[in-house]
Parts: structure tokens; sequence; C-alpha cells
């Protein structure tokens, strides 16, 4: 079993909002889920994110896999905090 940490989108047409997940890899984007492990909202002005970086290192540690835009959230989450 793949696992990787991606997002999954929730919130209106044209009104994107984030959820920050690890998942199976064979799972629809915004189907099932092992774990929510933060948020991310783009269209606040700056844009929000909210990580338990403990879980995501955790995740990290045990073979996750996280996607590209996961990965760059995760390095200015770092930054921030």
């Amino acid at each position: 079993m793949a696992v990787k940490i991606r997002l999954a989108r929730h919130g209106a047409k044209k009104r994107p909002y984030y959820r920050i997940v690890v998942a199976d890899s064979r799972s629809p984007r915004d189907g099932r889920f092992i774990e929510e492990v933060g948020r991310y909202n783009p269209l606040q002005d700056p844009a929000m994110i909210q990580m338990d970086m403990e879980k995501v290192d955790q995740w990290l540690a045990n073979g996750a896999c996280p996607t590209d835009t996961v990965a760059s959230l995760i390095e200015r989450a770092r930054k921030e905090a």
C-alpha cells in the first residue's frame, strides 16, 4: 500500500479550501483517507496553512510520500514556525 500526503479539495465552486490528508494512493482525491494532518486556504491573504508538524513528521518517517504541492506547503509551514 503506497501512502501519500496530499490535498483533498472542499468548499464551494470557485472557492477552494483544502485539507491536507494522509491517504492510500489508490483512493480518490476527495475520498477515503487515513488521517487529516492539516488545512490550507489559498484564498486568504496571506494563505492560511495549519499543520500538525508532529503528525507530518511521523508519517514521513513511516514512509509516506508527499505530493509536490504538499512538500512545498510543508517547507512554508516550517519557515513560518
